[in-house]
C-alpha cells in the first residue's frame, strides 16, 4: 500500500515540502525520510486517516530537526527552524502545491532553456536521462542545467506561489509547454497513465485559474487524445494505428468535453494548442477512417505552420497531404525534412510508410531500418520490426502495396 502511495503521492508531498521548507534538496531528503518512517510505523500503528498530510507533517518536522542540528554550526539556521515551525498544519492540503511549483520553476528570472527541464525533473519526477533524451542533449549537460535552476531559485529568493492574475500571461507559455510534455511522456508510454492524468488535472486547474483560449485549447487537445487510449494498443501492448483502431473503444465522454472546448473557442485568438485541438476534433468526429476530412486537416496545419512554424508541424502536414492527395504527393515533402529531423524516428517511419504505399519496397525497408535504430520505446520498436517483417518477401510486399492506400 505504501508503494502505491509513493507512486501516486510522492511528488505532491515533495511539492508541499518545497513550499514549506523553501529548499529543493532539503524537501527531497524530508520526503524520503517521511516515507521510510511510514514503512516502520504504519505496520504497527495503522494507516493515518490522511496519509498525505501525515507524510508532509513528518517530513517537515524531520527537516526542522536536521536544521536544528546544523544550527550548532550556523546561528542563521536557528532562525530558519523557528520560522518553519510557524506553518499551521491546515496548510498541507488546502492548495495545489504542484501548480505553485510549476510557476516557480517557470519564473522569468530562470533561463528559458532551464525552466522546462527543471519542472519536469522536480515537479513531475522524470529522470534526468529521460529529459536529456527529449531535449537531444547529454544527461551531464541536463543535470548541470537543473542544478543551476535550483540555485537561481534559492539565490534570487523566487517565491513558491502562483503569480497574481496580471502576471500570469507572461508565464503561461512555459507552463503550458511543461504540462503538455508531461502528458506526452505518459501518452507515449502506454503504462504511464498517471502522468497523463496528472497533466490533465493540472490543465483543468489552470483553466479555472486563467480561462485563456490556449489553456482551454491544451485541455481540449489532451482530452481528445486521451479518448483514444484504450484503442491505441492490443492486449500485448503492440501499437494500433489510428486508421486501424476500434472506434467504439474511444471514450465518448472525453470526446464530448473536448469538442465543447474546441467549439466554444474564440477563433480570433487561436494559437498552437487551439489549432492542434481543432485537428484532433476532426479525427474525433470521423465515424470511419474514410470519412476523415483531410482537406480541413491540411488547412488547419497550414494555419498551425504560420502560428508555430517547426519541422514537426511540417512533417504532420506532409502526412496529411499524403492522406488527401496520395502517398506520392507526400514523399517530396517529407524528404525535404530529413535533414532537420534526421534523429527523429517518426520522420523516417512516415517516409517508410509512404514508400511502402507507393510500391518502393527497398526504400521502405531502408527507412524502416533507420526508424528502428532511433526508436526508444519497445512498442514502437515492435511495430517497426513487424513492418520490416511484412516487407521481407515479395508476395507480402505486393499485398501491402495493393492494400496500402486503404491503410
Amino acid at each position: 500500500m505504501i508503494e502505491e502511495l509513493y507512486e501516486k503521492e510522492y511528488r505532491r508531498v515533495f511539492a508541499t515540502l518545497v513550499r514549506l521548507l523553501g529548499d529543493f534538496d532539503l524537501a527531497e531528503e524530508a520526503a524520503q525520510e517521511a516515507f521510510t518512517i511510514a514503512v516502520e510505523r504504519w505496520e504497527k500503528e495503522g494507516v493515518p486517516a490522511n496519509p498525505r498530510a501525515w507524510l508532509v507533517s513528518t517530513g517537515r518536522f524531520k527537516a526542522i530537526d536536521a536544521i536544528r542540528r546544523r544550527a550548532k554550526f550556523d546561528d542563521k539556521l536557528q532562525l530558519i527552524a523557528e520560522q518553519l515551525e510557524q506553518h499551521p498544519e491546515e496548510d498541507y492540503d488546502v492548495v495545489d502545491d504542484r501548480l505553485r511549483l510549476i510557476f516557480t520553476c517557470c519564473h522569468p528570472a530562470i533561463a528559458a532553456n532551464v525552466q522546462i527541464p527543471l519542472t519536469l525533473r522536480e515537479v513531475c519526477g522524470l529522470k534526468t536521462e529521460e529529459i536529456a533524451a527529449a531535449f537531444l542533449t547529454t544527461p551531464t549537460t541536463m543535470a548541470q542545467r537543473i542544478v543551476r535552476g535550483k540555485a537561481k531559485i534559492r539565490g534570487a529568493g523566487i517565491p513558491y506561489k502562483v503569480p497574481e492574475t496580471q502576471d500570469l500571461p507572461e508565464r503561461l507559455d512555459s507552463v503550458l509547454s511543461v504540462i503538455y510534455l508531461v502528458y506526452n511522456e505518459g501518452y507515449s508510454v502506454i503504462a504511464r497513465t498517471d502522468l497523463s492524468q496528472e497533466a490533465i488535472r493540472l490543465a483543468r486547474l489552470l483553466a479555472e485559474l486563467l480561462p485563456d483560449p490556449e489553456t482551454r485549447g491544451l485541455l481540449a487537445l489532451m482530452l481528445l487524445q486521451e479518448s483514444r487510449r484504450r484503442a491505441r494498443a492490443d492486449e500485448d501492448g503492440d501499437i494500433i494505428l489510428l486508421d486501424d483502431q476500434d472506434r467504439t473503444l474511444w471514450d465518448g465522454q472525453l470526446i464530448a468535453e473536448g469538442l465543447e472546448l474546441v467549439e466554444n473557442s474564440p477563433y480570433q485568438e487561436v494559437g498552437p494548442y487551439t489549432l492542434q485541438a481543432a485537428i484532433a476534433a476532426v479525427h474525433a468526429r470521423a465515424q470511419t477512417p474514410e470519412s476523415t476530412d483531410w482537406p480541413r486537416i491540411v488547412a488547419l496545419y497550414d494555419l498551425l505552420q504560420r502560428a508555430d512554424p517547426s519541422p514537426i508541424v511540417q512533417l504532420n502536414r506532409a502526412v496529411a497531404v499524403a492522406m488527401r492527395d496520395g502517398a506520392e504527393a507526400g514523399l517530396p515533402l517529407i524528404e525535404e525534412l530529413l535533414e532537420p529531423l534526421q534523429d527523429y524516428y517518426l520522420a523516417h517511419a512516415a517516409l517508410a510508410d509512404l514508400h511502402r504505399r507507393s510500391g518502393h519496397i527497398e526504400q521502405a525497408r531502408e527507412a524502416y531500418r533507420r526508424a528502428l535504430e532511433l526508436a526508444r520505446q519497445e512498442p514502437d520498436q515492435r511495430f517497426l520490426q513487424k513492418r520490416l517483417a511484412e516487407l521481407s518477401n515479395s508476395p507480402a510486399a505486393d499485398r501491402l502495396v495493393r492494400g496500402g492506400e486503404r491503410r
